[in-house]
Order: structure tokens, then C-alpha cells, then sequence
């Protein structure tokens, strides 16, 4: 298993589970509470302007209801920008599940998301959920964040900052991980369903 996949040991979950994030509120939560009594699927996406990062919250606002009820789990999104932009990052992609933010990014770090790059995937590996172009992914990324509300630039979080999707819980375990290792390196919506047991019709 490659570093990028690799389950994080029982202590650096332990240290996770600590760190503090932020609520659409402002308000302070322990991560580890999120996954205490529920399996969770925890997306990390890369800046709140990142076109590519809104097309897979798009996908993951689709998995319907009743299949993840079905499996006793929920998905959650946790941003690295500044908790003012989740509304209008809720309003672009249509995501309903509970949303988040690291904004001092420790919680990327500590599960080891401290990828920083620009760069894109190589040709020929591009996920499905990119279905856009690099310009019109760009456009997008401008127009749904400080063209739409310019009160949100510098609030987006770090534009190199690389995310990645897990599956926690219930009680302290992960039995899911995958670490970016580009800009358009979310694991299919599908995969992620399978690892967490939501069987998608």
C-alpha cells in the first residue's frame, strides 16, 4: 500500500481526533466528535475557489439519502479556508451534509495532507468528475467565488493546499484514506460510496 493510501496508526488518529475545527458558525469542534457514533466519509477539498473541488461536491451532493441511511453513515466536507465562505460554497455545489473548515490546516497535516502543488494529473488519469477544461474550470473557480462575492477573497483558503477522502468510524478508526497527490486526485464517488458500505443504486 502506498504512502498516499496508507490507514493512519492508531496515535496519529488519536491526535487528529483533537484537532479543532470550525462550524459554518465559527463555533469550535473537536474533529474526532464527528465520527464518534456514526461512520462518516470525510472529504477534504483543496480551496473554497477550486472549480475541480466544487464538480466532486457536486457528485457527493447526489449520493442520495436513504443510501447512506441505509449503510448508518454521513458525509462530511472540511475546507482549509475561513468559516465566512461555507455558505456560499454550500450555495455553489448544492451539498446539504455538514461542512467544515481547518482553517490553520494542523488536521490536513496531522493525517498527513501536506501536499502543496498547483500541478494537475497526468494526462490520461483525470478522474470522471472532471468534466471541465483548465479554463473553463478557471472561469468557474472566478465567477462562483470573488466575482460572486468579492467580500470572499483571501478567505478561500491556501490555493496549493491538496485534500483527500476518508472513511471514519464509528468510535476512533479510519478504514479509508487516500491523500491527493494532485489537483484533480479525488477518488471516484463510487469507490468512496464502496469503502464506506453505501450502496448506490
Amino acid at each position: 500500500m502506498s504512502l498516499r493510501d496508507a490507514l493512519p496508526e492508531a496515535s496519529v488518529l488519536e491526535l487528529a481526533s483533537k484537532c479543532e475545527i470550525e462550524d459554518d458558525k465559527g463555533n469550535k469542534v473537536l474533529f474526532g466528535s464527528l465520527f464518534a457514533d456514526q461512520k462518516t466519509v470525510v472529504v477534504f477539498i483543496r480551496h473554497f475557489f477550486c472549480g475541480m473541488c466544487q464538480l466532486f461536491v457536486e457528485q457527493l451532493a447526489a449520493v442520495p439519502e436513504a443510501a447512506l441511511e441505509a449503510a448508518g453513515a454521513q458525509i462530511v466536507v472540511v475546507g482549509c479556508g475561513d468559516f465566512r465562505g461555507l455558505e456560499n460554497y454550500r450555495e455553489n455545489t448544492g451539498f446539504k451534509g455538514p461542512i467544515y473548515v481547518d482553517s490553520t490546516r494542523k488536521l490536513y497535516f496531522t493525517l498527513g495532507m501536506d501536499i502543496q502543488t498547483m500541478a494537475t494529473a497526468p494526462s490520461g488519469q483525470k478522474p470522471s468528475y472532471v468534466t471541465e477544461g483548465s479554463l473553463s474550470n478557471a472561469w468557474k473557480s472566478i465567477k462562483n467565488g470573488p466575482l460572486k462575492d468579492p467580500s470572499l477573497l483571501g478567505k478561500q483558503g491556501n490555493f496549493g493546499q491538496i485534500g483527500g477522502d476518508w472513511v471514519f468510524g464509528p468510535g476512533n478508526q479510519c478504514t479509508f484514506a487516500h491523500r491527493m497527490q494532485n489537483t484533480q486526485d479525488h477518488v471516484e464517488v463510487k469507490v468512496l460510496m464502496k469503502a464506506a458500505s453505501v450502496i448506490l443504486p
